[in-house]
C-alpha cells in the first residue's frame, strides 16, 4: 500500500474522531473506566502481596542445638544449613544472647529473673528463600547431626500461600473478566457510530475496495482513542491511588506497607496504553465486521 494511501486513511481515522464526537467521548469514557477498576484491582492484589512478601520474611524457622554441644561445635554447624537448598542465610545465637533477649521480653516479670541461662540452648534463626517448602526445610534441618528440635510455624506458612494463591485467582480473573467487557462495551460503542456510516460502507464495497481499507480508519480511530484512554486512565489511577493510599496510612500509620505510584508509574503506564490500544483496535475492528459482508 502506498504511503499516501496510508496517509489518507489516517487522517480519515482522525477525522472521523470529531466528526463522532459524543461516541468518541463514550469509548474514551469506557476504556477509562474499565482500566481505572481492572487497574485499582490489580494493584490492590500488588499491595497484598508485597505485604506477604514482608510478613514471609519474619517467619523464620528456628533451629535448637544439642545441649552438649559447646559453643564452638554449635558454630561449626552454619555451614552445613546455609548448604541447604532452601535456606536463604542463617544467624546462629548464643545461649547468653537467648537468654538476654528472653528476659527483655519478660521484663518485669520477677519469675523469668532468676532462670539460670543453662536452661536456654544455642540455636539459629532460618531465613527461607521460599516458605511453601518450610515443611521439607524443616526435616532436612532435622536430619543435621547435632540439631535437636526446630520450630516451624508451617501451618501459618500455609496460611500465606493459601491467601496469596486467593489474591492471585481473583485479580487474574477480574482482569481477564474487565478485559473482555471493555472490548465488548468498546465494540458495540464504535459500532453505533459506524450505523450512520453503514451506507458509505456499502457503496465502497460496491466499487471494489478492499475490507483492509474499509476497516483501516476504524481501526486507527480506535489506537487513538485507546491511546487517549489509556493515558487518561493512567492519570486518574495516579490521583486515585494516591488519595486512597494517604487516607490509609493516615488511619493504619506503620500497620501496613504500601508501595509507592511512583516506583511503579512506568509499568502502569505500558500496560495501560498497551491495553488501551488492543482494546481500541480490536473493538473497532469488530465493530464494522458485519457491514463488510456486502
Amino acid at each position: 500500500m502506498k504511503s499516501s494511501k496510508i496517509g489518507y486513511l489516517i487522517k480519515e481515522g482522525l477525522k472521523s474522531i470529531v466528526t463522532h464526537g459524543f461516541m468518541s467521548f463514550a469509548s474514551v469514557t469506557i476504556i477509562v473506566a474499565c482500566l481505572v477498576i481492572m487497574g485499582s484491582f490489580t494493584l490492590i492484589a500488588v499491595n497484598i502481596d508485597a505485604m506477604l512478601d514482608d510478613l514471609e520474611a519474619d517467619n523464620v524457622m528456628v533451629a535448637y542445638v544439642e545441649e552438649t554441644f559447646p559453643e564452638e561445635e554449635a558454630r561449626a554447624l552454619q555451614p552445613q544449613i546455609e548448604y541447604l537448598a532452601n535456606v536463604r542465610s542463617c544467624e546462629f545465637e548464643t545461649r547468653a544472647e537467648a537468654y538476654e533477649e528472653f528476659v527483655s521480653q519478660h521484663e518485669g516479670q520477677s519469675a523469668f529473673q532468676s532462670l539460670p541461662v543453662e536452661v536456654l540452648r544455642d540455636r539459629y534463626i532460618i531465613y527461607l528463600e521460599d516458605i511453601s517448602m518450610m515443611e521439607q526445610t524443616e526435616e532436612q534441618v532435622r536430619q543435621i547431626v547435632g540439631i535437636a528440635r526446630v520450630r516451624a510455624d508451617t501451618k501459618v506458612a500455609q496460611g500465606f500461600m493459601n491467601v496469596r494463591n486467593v489474591v492471585s485467582a481473583v485479580s487474574l480473573i477480574l482482569v481477564v473478566v474487565l478485559v473482555v467487557v471493555s472490548v465488548f462495551i468498546m465494540s458495540n460503542t464504535v459500532k453505533l457510530a459506524t450505523v450512520s456510516r453503514k451506507d458509505e460502507i456499502a457503496i465502497m464495497k460496491m466499487v471494489g475496495a478492499s475490507n483492509w481499507f474499509i476497516r483501516f480508519p476504524f481501526v486507527v480511530e480506535g489506537l487513538v482513542l485507546g491511546l487517549f484512554g489509556g493515558l487518561l486512565a493512567f492519570l486518574l489511577e495516579w490521583a486515585v491511588y494516591d488519595i486512597m493510599t494517604g487516607q490509609i496510612l493516615s488511619l493504619l500509620g506503620n500497620l501496613l506497607t504500601v508501595i509507592p505510584f511512583a516506583s511503579i508509574s512506568a509499568v502502569v503506564l505500558l500496560v495501560y496504553l498497551g491495553v488501551g490500544l488492543v482494546v481500541g483496535a480490536f473493538g473497532s475492528s469488530i465493530a464494522i465486521r458485519n457491514y463488510l459482508q456486502v
